[in-house]
């Protein structure tokens, strides 16, 4: 009695033992390998799993150690250190504060797209909510900004590292759902940048019906202008728009280009011409820069080059790696080892390489690395017991059979990992939460928007989730960004350092508050992309239909081929001197005929015809024509 209680009830009770592990503030991956390990014992003393249950685990364990796909994970995060650590943040705000702070609102609209940039680069949320947080945030409470919007803002644009690529979470859920990190990173692309482009249109509505909450930058505070005494934003401009000129220019020839260099047979994808198209924009104002400098004809002002030698080289990088990646010629991991490669030549190019900073990123990253890899462990073990114990189909009956069908499914996955994102990192629910929901994903998403594959809906699901824990790490009071940015605010009142005054102290209520306009964006953005599935798959869910004739052109060649009769065979493959009666003529299928049927008979004919020699002769009937 015991024991059937035991089999009916071990999945919900390996998921209370996991959660009282997780109490004990024992540590998550050793958790998942204790519950899985523990309860496959039980299980196995109890009569519920063989013996021999556990000796498959070597090799998923060995296998997690194979998985090239992963090894993306310490090259990114390579990249991103090397690139914070140099520097690159302070300039990025530094310089994108001067472009844009002669405007009201200027400062949010720059950390905002730096955040964007440093998503790109680093990866990580700490990393860039941290240096925003203790270079912007000052700058901002100098100058009079609303603490709601100036803390809102860096904590928002902090976590685009989430769904902006090359992203961690985005690497790690295209894994744990079996599919491409490159179809990730370009479904991913569109939604990343709308999300950029929804903060700015905001900050933008406060500047224009609040001005005083988002006060422009002072003149004084402006550093880099010319001789005349203007700002120097008309060169800027100029060299825009002959940067932008150039990039359209290259996405009309793109894909005649690429389908010819690459021989390929399929036109290009729209992200991958965006991507492409942006590097040479970005490469033309960098050598135009290059070119301005050596030769001294002082065509550029000092605004223009500080922005093109500190903006362009990271974009490039970026746009480099991405582009490799989009046009197929290199892997995921492949690309993500030359973006380390070129954040290094980076470093030293800006004069700021140096060994204590190759160490301290060498270290950060194999703690990362070595972090993920046995969060993996833990939850392969984990998961081998719980499919074992057929979890996997338990879980399915649970999401299959609730209202609302698929829909109801997406709206309750949301809901569960927005909870979870508030207590547990991304790479826990990535490993432990994501595997579970897979299989139930793949049979109900694809049947959601017609013509969508399998593969699409998985890419749609992932893009969704990476979306969903975005929104999860600003959410009070557990939201990890809140936290990132709490640790280096002002905890006490202080004295300004540039203007003498007496700056007061960044409460946590102030924090709080400054996220809950974001996470309305954030939220209005989820939802659009489960109602415009194509924000996310793009081209992904058209099919190439038949038409009608060709459908019939289809049949009629299957019937051609199961009409016709092959010579009898013997064993040996030597053809028999007996052959079976000659076939009546096939006679053409009416208008009223059943195709399909008519197949079905001519395979069982056929299969009849080839057991003919070993019939008595008399035996034998001729069959009937297929026209009846």
């Amino acid at each position: 009695m015991q024991t059937t209680f035991l089999a009916q009830q071990f999945v919900p009770l390996m998921f209370c033992g996991l959660f009282a592990f997780l109490l004990t503030g024992f540590p998550v991956a050793f958790a998942l390998a204790a519950t899985g390990l523990g309860f496959g014992f039980i299980g196995m003393e109890a009569g519920i799993f063989p013996p021999s249950l556990f000796q498959a685990l070597p090799l998923r364990i060995f296998g997690i150690m194979q998985n090239d796909t992963l090894l993306a994970i310490p090259f990114f995060t390579f990249m991103g250190i090397i690139l914070e650590r140099s520097g690159m943040a302070e300039d990025l705000l530094e310089t994108v504060g001067q472009v844009f702070g002669p405007l009201r609102g200027g400062l949010a609209i720059a950390v905002i797209l730096v955040g964007a940039l440093l998503a790109a680069t680093t990866g990580v949320v700490a990393a860039a909510v941290i240096s925003m947080g203790l270079i912007s945030l000052p700058i901002m409470l100098r100058y009079g900004y609303s603490r709601v919007i100036a803390t809102g803002a860096i904590t928002a644009s902090g976590t685009l590292a989430q769904a902006i690529p090359p992203s961690l979470v985005l690497i790690v859920l295209a894994d744990q759902l079996g599919r491409s990190v490159g179809d990730m990173y370009a479904g991913a692309l569109l939604p990343g940048l709308l999300l950029v482009g929804l903060y700015v249109v905001f900050v933008v509505l406060v500047a224009l019906f609040k001005p005083t909450l988002v006060p422009a930058l002072p003149l004084e505070a402006r550093i880099y202008r010319e001789s005349n005494g203007s700002s120097g934003h008309k060169s800027l401009l100029v060299l825009v728009l002959i940067c932008v000129a150039v990039g359209w220019s290259w996405a009309q020839v793109h894909d005649q280009l690429m389908t010819q260099w690459l021989e390929r047979s399929v036109p290009s994808a729209g992200d991958e011409i965006v991507i492409m198209s942006l590097t040479l924009a970005s490469i033309t104002g960098l050598i135009l820069a290059i070119f301005n400098r050596i030769s001294r004809l002082g065509l550029l002002s000092r605004l223009a080059e500080q922005v093109t030698f500190v903006l362009m080289p990271p974009l490039i990088l970026i746009f480099l790696v991405l582009g490799t990646i989009f046009l197929g010629v290199a892997t995921p991991t492949e690309g993500g080892a030359m973006g380390g490669v070129g954040a290094l030549i980076l470093a030293i190019g800006k004069k700021r390489f140096s060994m204590p900073l190759l160490k301290q990123a060498l270290e950060n990253t194999a703690k990362l690395a070595t972090f993920v890899m046995f969060i993996l462990i833990g939850s392969t073990v984990f998961s081998f017991t719980f499919n074992s114990a057929d979890g996997h189909i338990w879980v399915e009956h649970l999401f299959t059979n609730m209202p609302g069908g698929g829909w109801g499914f997406l709206i309750v996955v949301n809901l569960l990992v927005f909870f979870l994102g508030m207590f547990i990192d991304f790479f826990e629910i990535a490993f432990i939460v994501i595997p579970l929901l897979a299989p139930v994903a793949e049979k109900i998403l694809p049947g959601l928007v017609p013509g969508m594959t399998p593969d699409a809906a998985m890419i749609w699901f992932g893009v969704m989730i990476a979306m969903n824990l975005q929104t999860s790490f600003l959410t009070p009071p557990f939201g990890f960004a809140l936290f990132y940015l709490r640790s280096v605010a002002a905890r006490t009142d202080y004295k300004d350092r540039v203007t003498g005054e007496t700056i007061k102290a960044v409460t946590t209520s102030e924090i709080y508050k400054g996220s809950i306009a974001f996470i309305g964006m954030l939220l209005l953005m989820l939802a659009a992309i489960m109602i415009f599935p194509k924000l996310v798959v793009g081209d992904m869910t058209q099919d190439e239909g038949l038409s009608k004739g060709a459908v019939m052109d289809l049949l009629q060649s299957q019937m051609d081929e199961a009409w016709t009769d092959p010579a009898p065979h013997d064993d040996a493959g030597q053809p028999l001197d007996s052959s079976p009666p000659a076939l009546e003529a096939p006679q053409a299928p009416t208008q009223d005929a059943d195709p399909m049927k008519a197949i079905e008979d001519a395979l069982a004919r056929d299969a009849a015809t080839s057991k003919l020699p070993d019939q008595p002769q008399e035996n034998k009937k001729a069959p009937a024509p297929l026209g009846n």
